[in-house]
């Protein structure tokens, strides 16, 4: 096995429509109540981060019995959102726990299937839902020298693997909290619009050229690829004991969109 371990956070640009129609005999269709949580990554963001539309914001966490989060996780995500969104009504954050899910490495279809059968939560009147999945097996994306730690695949979707994680940082388990935080922070940042997902919401050009949709700044947390790293060097990275902040570039383009 080669010696280096290269980190990817993928975030899949996937448009999704739903409309209402009509039936042979005329009758109309009811249109997917869910339709509103099964649009393109980045297309929500302005109702993520400002009161124009939703005053409110619920947080469905849904883990398999052997990968939930750290609570010092759960609770570093509510200081991120409460920090870069306007939501009067308030984050709530919902609980879901299921079984192990077998068939890991999991395809990105797998991760939706899972999706369909347990999210509970979705966008209703004036609260807007975000669903994250922590995932008890790795990405078929994976190889020998790569390794999917996250995915912001739709408009309020994304799936952690926390197995993944657990493995990269089982030498050292306190260090898990911190990779928990950066992964989860940094795919809702896709899930915000950063950097430049919809191709047209930029404000001064810090799209890195060499790795799209992510910030050129080295300290900002949505520059945080980390390809090409050690294994050693991920550990060093991860021993700096915080997560990485976005940076200034990232915070302009979020406030240009109602955030904070």
């Amino acid at each position: 096995m080669s010696q280096y371990l290269r980190i990817f956070f993928f975030a899949s640009l996937l448009l999704f429509s739903f409309s209402g129609c009509k039936n042979d005999d005329g009758g109309e269709v009811i249109a997917d109540p869910t339709a509103e949580n099964k649009k393109a990554l980045g297309v929500s963001a302005e109702d993520l981060l400002s009161d124009d539309i939703y005053g409110s914001l619920t947080v469905e966490f849904v883990y398999t019995t052997s990968s939930k989060p750290a609570e010092a996780s759960i609770t570093a995500f509510r200081n991120f959102l409460q920090a870069r969104i306007h939501k009067p009504g308030g984050i709530i954050f919902v609980e879901t726990q299921i079984p192990d899910q077998a068939g890991a490495p999991f395809t990105l279809n797998d991760i939706k299937d899972f999706e369909e059968e347990f999210r509970t939560q979705y966008t209703d009147g004036d609260d807007i839902a975000v669903y994250i999945f922590f995932s008890n097996g790795s990405s078929s994306n994976d190889t020998q020298t790569n390794v999917t730690l996250g995915t912001a695949y739709r408009n309020t979707s994304m799936v952690i693997y926390e197995n993944t994680l657990r493995i990269i940082t089982e030498s050292d388990p306190v260090l898990l909290p911190i990779l928990e935080q950066t992964t989860m922070q940094h795919e809702m940042g896709h899930i915000f619009g950063l950097v430049n997902i919809q191709n047209d919401d930029i404000h001064t050009a810090h799209e890195d050229p060499s790795a799209s949709k992510h910030c050129i700044v080295n300290e900002c947390l949505m520059y945080f690829e980390a390809t090409n790293l050690l294994r050693s060097e991920v550990t060093r990275f991860l021993r700096r004991g915080a997560v990485p902040q976005l940076d200034p570039l990232c915070i302009e383009d979020l406030q240009a969109k109602g955030g904070k």
